[in-house]
């Protein structure tokens, strides 16, 4: 089994590398230029190949699934390649592979790696037995899958608790709420305080942003966010579950037994995960190496080697049956690595532009977020980044409006603080919205549905998100981006 997981695991490097390598080949062959495409020439025809393939990640899931399935890697390439090849035969070769490979190689070799091993590490930690699912017990666990996504991030925290919270429920009649508001603040909410969080916020560390600014800024809206959720989930949980105890008792599948956790040497290597990824941040040695005139820093070497070693540590010092009990597979890391290829190579003309302001064809938006004497307008980056974050993926969506307000990650710290806070809580929070604003919600509504629950429709959910969440975030933008 373990000889198995590692080939996998190999394949999946293979993966995220192989792009990765051909474009740094081709670039240095064709002595890459110093500067990459003019957002100024660009029309908005260059960013057509981003917009289906972001509309093909939100729409094709649940209008052809079978289909989706089956090829949305073939997509993600066709997309990608609907943007090289006229990019190539327009502005050229060197200047084309220039900015393919920068983004490769800085933004989504860094960012496949993290997911990974996240992925590898929670995936080897197992929780046993089972609890009688009371609404104190399902407002402690829904609050520590909050705390602890920040830590693991938010699918590695919704995959570890997900399925102990449906046992625990699992003879109870009423227990949709329970999974809805599992998906609010262990999928999304809960990971709006580090790097490793949720990936807007890692792409943003990559850009430039402290590890600890989400903890410092994004702290106070969250703990509103989640007081309000906690508070709200307990008093349906205990109306839902005083009905329930007045019918006839169900036979419970999972009787009450004693909790245990195995894989215990997975929760230390998160704690390894952590530090590579802090090391990274503070460390600054002042060595870097140029690979095709891209500079890549000795530190970001090392924090990918080392997060490397800790997934493929997983794997080997994990306990064999530990993965198989958590029903895990590389599935939804194939799917991510695939997909977001697509995404970084064809967002690369979106940011040029964006990168233009005024001036580009985006000018209409950049005039949108920005007031009349030209200062950003917070509540109107926290709404359009979340509006998009609910029916796009939220990481790309926070990659598009962090250059929009300028792309400088010192300054976005200093005194642009409040609009980075209104991009991250607009892209994290809001998220929430859709089954598609985050990859773990439809993981979690899969995997209810596989034991039986009978979740809502996208457009069900939604109701639940727009009655429970929007008033939540109409109170942040007055409390937090009001004047």
């Amino acid at each position: 089994m373990l000889t198995d997981m590692m080939r996998k695991l190999g394949a999946i490097l293979c993966r995220c590398f192989a792009v990765t390598a051909c474009t740094c080949l081709l670039v240095t062959s064709a002595h890459a230029a110093e500067a990459g495409l003019d957002g100024r020439s660009l029309t908005l025809i260059w960013v057509l190949p981003f917009a289906i393939l972001l509309l093909s990640i939100a729409i094709m899931p649940v209008a052809a699934a079978e289909f989706w399935h089956h090829n949305y890697g073939k997509v993600a390439a066709a997309c990608a390649i609907a943007f090289i090849v006229p990019a190539i035969a327009v502005h050229g070769f060197a200047v084309t592979l220039h900015d393919v490979l920068h983004a490769m190689l800085l933004e989504y070799v860094p960012f496949v790696i993290l997911l990974l091993t996240l992925f590898t590490v929670a995936g080897g930690v197992v929780v046993r037995g089972n609890l009688h699912g009371s609404p104190a017990l399902n407002t402690g666990i829904i609050a520590l899958g909050t705390a602890f996504a920040s830590v693991a991030g938010t699918t590695g925290a919704s995959m570890l608790l997900i399925r102990p919270l449906i046992r625990a429920n699992d003879n109870r009649r009423h227990n949709v709420h329970v999974i809805v508001f599992f998906i609010f603040l262990v999928g999304n909410i809960g990971g709006s305080l580090t790097p490793l969080g949720d990936p807007p916020l890692f792409l943003g560390f990559l850009k430039g942003v402290d590890f600890f600014w989400p903890t410092v800024n994004l702290l106070m809206p969250m703990l509103l966010l989640v007081a309000i959720l906690l508070t709200l989930f307990y008093a349906i949980d205990w109306y839902c579950y005083s009905i329930d105890d007045t019918r006839p008792q169900v036979a419970d599948p999972t009787p009450d037994s004693r909790i245990r956790i195995d894989g215990w040497v997975n929760v230390a290597l998160l704690g390894a995960v952590v530090v590579a990824v802090l090391m990274s941040g503070v460390w600054k040695p002042g060595v870097s190496f140029d690979i095709a005139g891209i500079k890549v820093e000795l530190q970001n070497i090392v924090r990918d080697i080392a997060l490397l070693g800790i997934a493929w540590a997983s794997l080997k010092l994990t306990r064999p049956g530990s993965r198989e009990a958590n029903g895990f597979s590389w599935g939804p890391i194939i799917e991510v690595a695939k997909l977001f290829a697509g995404i970084f190579v064809t967002i690369i003309p979106a940011i040029a532009i964006l990168k233009a302001g005024s001036t580009g064809a985006l000018g209409p938006v950049v005039d949108l977020v920005t007031d009349a004497s030209g200062k950003p307008d917070n509540v109107m980056y926290f709404w359009l980044t979340g509006i998009l974050s609910s029916f796009l993926d939220n990481a790309p969506t926070y990659l598009v409006f962090f250059n929009l307000a300028g792309g400088d990650a010192a300054a976005l710290m200093g005194p642009l603080s409040q609009t980075l806070v209104a991009i991250s809580a607009g892209a994290v929070f809001m998220g929430a919205n859709t089954y598609i604003g985050n990859a773990p919600n439809f993981m979690i509504k899969a995997i209810a549905e596989e034991r039986g629950i009978k979740m809502p429709s996208f457009f069900g959910y939604m109701a639940w998100s727009m009655a429970i969440l929007l008033p939540c975030f109409v109170l942040i933008t007055v409390l937090f981006f009001g004047d």
